[in-house]
């Protein structure tokens, strides 16, 4: 994909109305706001991937948070997911530096994309799977688009499944089975993108405040998953 497809495809997510309740709540968050961003300007719609486009390493995760995401118009910026997220891949390499803390701080990601399976902040951040599936062309275009990519890693169960529902409809007939279940560290080969070789999926938890702070997602945890998928990404097994 061009540079023009992809500033089309950027457009065309922030522009997204396809999800009146999720749009809805978008506004509504950034009309309110949080008194501690209250003199703040919230981006207040879909948010649009992030990254290095010749990347080999694609981040998917959920959807964008309420005061994160959706305030900062930047995947996984200005929330404690993004603090985890960002300084586990600055510590690989793969972030110019360890914190985003705004669509316009100059962080760079090299090697890396960053999207999610939703582009509007949910309700609770729990998408209906009609909302996700109506999210699911702005992925497909992504991995489309993203013709060196070699590694997905899956940031929950949800955004599992979503890689797993892209693999079974464009290649039906390759599908592994039985179905590869989620896990931490879990792997599977998929056809995930028109044109091109199997990608290996890679799960992880959620780096979400609730998996953090409870230590069911670690530091160290995470950073095994980010080796392994810097590795395969390498061409190393």
């Amino acid at each position: 994909m061009s540079a023009t497809p992809w500033k089309t495809l950027d457009g065309d997510i922030a522009e997204c109305t396809r999800c009146p309740r999720l749009i809805g709540h978008c506004r509504e968050t950034a009309r309110v706001k949080r008194r501690m961003y209250r003199d703040e300007t919230y981006w207040g719609r879909p948010v649009p991937g992030f990254g290095d486009r010749n990347a080999r390493l694609l981040f998917l995760g959920l959807a964008p948070g309420a005061h994160g995401a959706n305030r900062t118009g930047r995947m996984f910026t200005g929330d404690r997911s993004g603090e985890f997220l960002y300084a586990a891949l600055h510590r690989a390499g793969l972030a110019s530096a360890p914190a985003s803390s705004s669509r316009n701080d100059g962080l760079r990601l090299s090697g890396a994309y960053i999207t999610n399976v939703c582009r509007c902040a949910p309700p609770a951040n729990r998408p209906s799977r009609e909302e996700i599936e109506r999210c699911r062309p702005f992925l497909d275009r992504e991995l489309d688009g993203l013709r060196r990519l070699r590694v997905v890693v899956a940031l929950g169960k949800v955004a599992w499944d979503a890689a797993l529902r892209r693999a079974r409809a464009l290649a039906p007939e390759a599908f592994p089975k039985p179905v590869p279940a989620f896990g931490h560290g879990a792997e599977a080969t998929l056809t995930l993108r028109r044109g091109g070789p199997g990608l290996t999926l890679l799960g992880s938890y959620h780096p979400s405040q609730q998996n953090t702070q409870t230590g069911r997602l670690t530091r160290s945890m995470f950073a095994k998953v980010v080796r392994r998928a810097c590795r395969l990404a390498e061409g190393r097994r």
